[in-house]
């Protein structure tokens, strides 16, 4: 066995394209479910992303695109929010993994490197994108701290690694935003960039890598790369 003992995922835009074709869709279609005459772009969305949280996109939406009092919003956000939650459950099936993503997990499997997930989104959803495009691998993913584990910042990616039970030097952080690097980078962990459409262009200064795709990388390298 390598260096490497442990690697960390993000998952949205990391492991799959979720936000365009998932949470987007889903969120415009609990809207036109419940009666609002909402639906974002994809350059709406891309512009949303910068806030944390589609519950908190909403709210917003209802406040400046409805003429709802803040206790009605109060009210409707939870009820639309986990409408969405669902929409989003039907669709897991039609959210491949990006390309390289299942070739790093199987071989890190296959290695003994333990795997783990730090995201803002809701444990369910992780589990189920997992149970539905890479079910073989979804008991070797432990610890899985999603939203209900607080806030993605470099304390919970310490909590993570400090479960995990290996170095900094040891475990790898792959992510796809600024946010989510910067919070890796805090916590004193090697980061991989792996950027997309709509974090193309943030800073990754400080990031062991930076790739547009895993597609032309296997675990050897990955590890030669960001731990060499």
């Amino acid at each position: 066995m390598g260096k490497l003992k442990a690697i960390i995922f993000d998952v949205d835009g990391t492991l799959a394209e979720t936000e365009r074709n998932g949470h987007l869709v889903a969120c415009n279609e609990a809207f036109v479910q419940m009666g609002f005459d909402i639906r974002w772009s994809w350059e709406e969305f891309k512009e949303l992303l910068k806030i944390p949280g589609n519950a908190r996109r909403m709210r917003l939406a209802l406040s400046t695109r409805t003429l709802l009092s803040e206790t009605e919003i109060d009210r409707i956000v939870p009820e639309l929010f986990a409408l969405k939650k669902e929409l989003y459950l039907r669709r897991v099936d039609a959210l491949p993994l990006l390309p390289g993503v299942a070739r790093i997990i199987h071989e890190a499997i296959a290695r003994g490197v333990r795997l783990a997930i730090v995201s803002v989104t809701h444990e369910d959803q992780i589990l189920a994108l997992l149970r539905a495009q890479i079910p073989e691998a979804l008991e070797a993913f432990d610890p899985i701290f999603g939203q209900q584990s607080g806030k993605k910042d470099s304390t919970l990616y310490a909590r993570c690694a400090a479960m995990l039970g290996y170095d900094a030097s040891e475990t790898l952080v792959i992510e796809d935003s600024e946010r989510g690097f910067k919070a890796a980078n805090e916590a004193g962990l090697p980061c991989a960039v792996v950027y997309n459409e709509y974090t193309r262009g943030q800073d990754f200064t400080g990031a062991e890598l930076v790739v547009r795709s895993l597609e032309c990388l296997d675990l050897d390298l990955l590890e030669r790369l960001c731990l060499g």
